[in-house]
Protein backbone atom coordinates (compact mmCIF):
# COMPACT_ATOMS: atom_id res chain seq x y z
CA UNK A 1 0.00 0.00 0.00
CA UNK A 2 1.48 3.44 -0.60
CA UNK A 3 0.58 6.50 1.23
CA UNK A 4 1.32 9.83 0.09
CA UNK A 5 3.88 12.34 1.49
CA UNK A 6 4.08 16.06 2.13
CA UNK A 7 6.91 18.58 3.62
CA UNK A 8 4.75 20.99 4.97
CA UNK A 9 7.44 22.92 6.45
CA UNK A 10 7.24 25.75 4.58
CA UNK A 11 3.64 26.39 5.40
CA UNK A 12 4.42 26.02 9.46
CA UNK A 13 4.33 29.88 9.75
CA UNK A 14 1.56 30.43 7.32
CA UNK A 15 -1.22 27.97 8.47
CA UNK A 16 -3.85 29.72 9.75
CA UNK A 17 -4.86 26.77 12.65
CA UNK A 18 -1.18 27.07 13.51
CA UNK A 19 1.94 25.54 13.28
CA UNK A 20 1.37 22.96 16.13
CA UNK A 21 -1.56 21.61 14.29
CA UNK A 22 1.06 20.40 11.72
CA UNK A 23 3.81 19.40 14.00
CA UNK A 24 0.98 17.38 15.82
CA UNK A 25 0.45 15.33 12.95
CA UNK A 26 4.39 14.85 11.53
CA UNK A 27 5.77 11.09 11.21
CA UNK A 28 2.32 9.85 10.84
CA UNK A 29 -0.40 8.98 8.33
CA UNK A 30 -2.32 12.69 8.71
CA UNK A 31 -5.34 11.62 6.49
CA UNK A 32 -7.78 11.67 9.06
CA UNK A 33 -6.72 14.58 10.92
CA UNK A 34 -6.41 16.49 7.34
CA UNK A 35 -10.50 15.09 6.48
CA UNK A 36 -11.43 15.67 9.87
CA UNK A 37 -10.85 19.73 9.84
CA UNK A 38 -12.78 20.36 6.06
CA UNK A 39 -10.52 21.97 4.65
CA UNK A 40 -11.93 24.36 1.27
CA UNK A 41 -10.85 23.49 -1.85
CA UNK A 42 -8.04 26.01 -2.28
CA UNK A 43 -6.55 24.17 0.32
CA UNK A 44 -6.93 21.21 -1.20
CA UNK A 45 -5.09 22.73 -4.16
CA UNK A 46 -1.99 24.02 -2.48
CA UNK A 47 -1.19 20.70 -1.41
CA UNK A 48 0.17 20.07 -4.40
CA UNK A 49 3.07 22.14 -3.82
CA UNK A 50 4.28 20.49 -0.92
CA UNK A 51 3.56 17.00 -2.49
CA UNK A 52 7.15 15.05 -1.87
CA UNK A 53 5.90 11.89 -3.19
CA UNK A 54 4.82 7.63 -2.33
CA UNK A 55 5.64 5.69 0.38
CA UNK A 56 5.10 2.29 0.39
CA UNK A 57 3.90 1.77 3.99
CA UNK A 58 5.39 -2.02 3.87
CA UNK A 59 8.60 -0.97 3.82
CA UNK A 60 8.18 1.15 6.93
CA UNK A 61 9.60 -0.60 10.22
CA UNK A 62 7.42 -1.57 12.76
CA UNK A 63 7.99 0.93 15.92
CA UNK A 64 9.55 -1.09 18.80
CA UNK A 65 9.13 -0.43 22.29
CA UNK A 66 12.08 1.27 23.84
CA UNK A 67 13.33 -0.54 26.79
CA UNK A 68 15.93 1.09 28.79
CA UNK A 69 19.50 -0.74 29.62
CA UNK A 70 19.15 -2.49 32.73
CA UNK A 71 21.53 -0.50 35.32
CA UNK A 72 22.68 -2.30 38.41
CA UNK A 73 21.10 -1.78 41.76
CA UNK A 74 21.67 1.22 43.24
CA UNK A 75 22.38 0.30 47.07
CA UNK A 76 21.72 3.32 49.63
CA UNK A 77 24.41 4.00 52.21
CA UNK A 78 24.43 2.29 54.94
CA UNK A 79 25.16 5.26 57.34
CA UNK A 80 22.34 5.63 59.71
CA UNK A 81 20.00 8.56 60.05
CA UNK A 82 21.43 9.44 63.70
CA UNK A 83 25.43 9.01 62.74
CA UNK A 84 24.80 11.59 60.30
CA UNK A 85 22.66 14.46 62.35
CA UNK A 86 25.58 13.36 65.43
CA UNK A 87 27.87 14.71 63.13
CA UNK A 88 26.19 17.32 61.45
CA UNK A 89 25.90 18.88 65.15
CA UNK A 90 29.60 17.50 66.09
CA UNK A 91 31.87 18.82 62.98
CA UNK A 92 30.93 22.44 63.48
CA UNK A 93 31.09 22.33 67.44
CA UNK A 94 34.67 20.52 67.34
CA UNK A 95 35.53 23.11 64.44
CA UNK A 96 34.24 26.10 67.00
CA UNK A 97 35.99 24.59 69.70
CA UNK A 98 39.47 24.54 67.43
CA UNK A 99 39.12 28.08 66.56
CA UNK A 100 38.78 29.29 70.21
CA UNK A 101 41.81 26.94 71.07
CA UNK A 102 44.02 28.57 68.45
CA UNK A 103 42.95 31.81 69.76
CA UNK A 104 43.30 31.38 72.63
CA UNK A 105 47.33 29.60 72.58
CA UNK A 106 48.14 32.28 70.12
CA UNK A 107 47.05 35.27 71.44
CA UNK A 108 50.06 37.27 72.67
CA UNK A 109 49.82 38.57 76.30
CA UNK A 110 49.20 42.26 76.76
Amino acid sequence: MFEQVYDVTKFLEDHPGGDEVLLSATGKDASDDFEDVGHSSSARAMMDEFYVGDVDTSTIPTKTKYTPPKQPHYEQDKTSDFVIKLLQFLVPLLILGLAFGVRFYTKSPA
